[in-house]
């Protein structure tokens, strides 16, 4: 809707299509108030555990998420056609109106400060899910299931999958 005309256009039920003047008249207007008291937004679980699951993944050190049985299935669910990586291995949400508490399970790799890697996803995920979604973040717990050793075949090569090189 392209109009060089000054003010909104908007659409009356069965008059067609008007423009509203910008004269500085007074117009009947809904009072702004609070954008928020205008309806309710609602986050589901899952949202929040792809933003964590993709903000975990992104720390220097983070092996892979979930324990070595869902890293396992998730491979396997990878290989069906059609079938996507679950950006939400490993991440399990609650999420209130408010608030969210989040519970993560990692695979880091061997050599890092375990310690430090753990702060560094815990920041990460606190920042991308309160940036993203609004809500409070009051606590992430991080499970460290395994180390990823160097000499270690990764999963798809575990499962027989073979490389071409």
């Amino acid at each position: 809707m392209t109009d060089t005309k000054p003010g909104n256009r908007f659409e009356t039920p069965g008059r067609g299509s008007s423009t509203a003047p910008h004269d500085g008249r007074s117009e009947t207007r809904r009072p702004m108030g609070d954008r928020g008291s205008r309806g309710r937004t609602t986050i589901a679980d899952g949202v929040v555990e792809k933003i964590a699951g993709m903000a975990a993944r992104d720390v220097d050190g983070v092996h892979a998420m979930g324990s070595g049985m869902a890293r396992t299935f998730g491979a396997m669910r990878d290989r069906v056609p059609g079938g996507s990586k679950s950006a939400s291995r490993g991440v399990s949400a609650e999420v209130g109106d408010v608030q969210s508490a989040l519970d993560l399970e990692i695979v880091v790799e061997y050599g890092v400060a375990i310690a430090d890697v753990a702060a560094s996803v815990r920041e990460n995920v606190i920042n991308a899910v309160e940036r993203m979604t609004g809500l409070e973040v009051v606590e992430v717990n991080i499970a460290v299931s395994d180390v990823k050793l160097p000499e270690e075949e990764d999963e798809d090569e575990e499962s027989g999958r073979t490389r071409v090189q």
